[in-house]
């Protein structure tokens, strides 16, 4: 993991969930690690859902006021360019399409001055509306990169059906996985998959997660 890691993608497409995994498992290598829930279309934070999970663990959760509230008026009272310069990676969790790419856009100068040590990583999940053909997602990415004013570096496959997930669910989804790096000019950095499945899947690169992010009706 680069120093910074900015997560984007669809709204549903998972990317607070990878964003867990990635802080859970930079933690468990001993890394400092610090993570931004920068989703200021949602009001209900989800990456704010997991503070205890991250205090027990280390990682230090930045989240904007009124996170975890019913109040949809939250605000910005931290300095990403200062947590950017601390000790350790910081992980970034944007929210979705262009309008939650928005409030990234405000870092882009500082966080652009990064160059190799910064990731952008737009992801994609095939079993989402709208992004459901390479087509789609690349022009939504490229919707993201215009309001954030920054470039993504790789492509993640992050296809699921949430507890629905079978192996070739996320198997059928390579060529799609591909195709949209190919016509973004990117890499497909991996494909992820829950934990349990792994051993069932003839995929390259898979990137074992585990599920965090649930519908509030299996909390």
């Amino acid at each position: 993991m680069k120093k910074i890691t900015v997560i984007t993608g669809h709204y549903g497409s998972g990317k607070t969930n990878l964003s867990v995994n990635l802080a859970v498992k930079a933690a468990q290598e001993g890394k400092k690690v610090t993570v931004v829930d920068l989703d200021l279309v949602n009001p209900y934070f989800r990456t704010a859902d997991f503070r205890e999970m991250f205090a027990d663990m280390g990682i230090k959760l930045i989240a904007p006021d009124f996170a975890n509230s019913n109040l949809d008026v939250p605000s910005i009272q931290f300095d990403i360019e200062q947590l950017a310069k601390s000790e350790g990676c910081l992980i970034i969790d944007v929210g979705g399409d262009d309008a939650g790419a928005f409030a990234l856009g405000r870092f882009a100068e500082a966080l652009n001055s990064y160059g190799d040590e910064l990731d952008m990583l737009y992801v994609i999940n095939q079993r989402r509306y709208f992004t459901e053909n390479s087509g789609e997602a690349v022009s939504l990415m490229f919707e993201i990169e215009r309001a954030a004013r920054m470039k993504h570096t790789a492509v993640v496959n992050n296809t699921n059906l949430g507890c629905e997930t079978t192996p070739e669910i996320i198997g059928r989804s390579a060529e799609f996985a591909e195709q949209t790096a190919a016509a973004a000019g990117l890499p497909l950095a991996f494909t992820t998959c829950p934990e349990e499945l792994c051993e069932l899947m003839d995929v390259k690169n898979i990137f074992p997660v585990k599920v965090y992010v649930k519908p509030l009706w299996d909390l």
